[in-house]
């Protein structure tokens, strides 16, 4: 009898498991999410998550890296803007972070897991 029940429990812990991890699925970036810079979104997570990606490509190439302060400044636009005017992809210089710019912060070998993982999908445009 013993059996019959841990059987059971086994098959519906499986079950759940399989259930969990098929809702997880993987992250998704955010058609939705607001412009960032100038005249947009200027502060919070949305404006720490360029930070943080455009730090992954300065540090790549050998810069340094700006403050990941969560606020949208001098710094952080011309950093934006040095990230477009460099990385292929016909980006608008314009430090504004569109769905254009975040296809490129999100879409590199040189991000971490802030972009690998998903967190900072939700906060940065895309197209995707």
């Amino acid at each position: 009898m013993f059996k019959k029940y841990a059987s059971r429990a086994a098959a519906v812990a499986g079950a759940t498991i399989f259930a969990v991890g098929a809702m997880a699925g993987s992250a998704s970036a955010s058609t939705g999410a607001s412009y960032i810079g100038y005249g947009h979104v200027t502060s919070g997570t949305p404006v720490w998550c360029v930070q943080h990606l455009v730090n992954d490509y300065r540090r790549a190439a050998g810069e340094t890296p700006i403050s990941e302060d969560n606020s949208w400044g001098p710094q952080t636009d011309a950093a934006v803007r040095e990230f477009q005017s460099v990385v292929n992809g016909n980006l608008q210089v314009d430090g504004v972070v569109g769905p254009q710019t975040g296809n490129k912060l999100l879409n590199y070998d040189w991000t971490d897991q802030y972009a690998n993982k998903g967190y900072c999908y939700g906060y940065v445009p895309t197209t995707w």
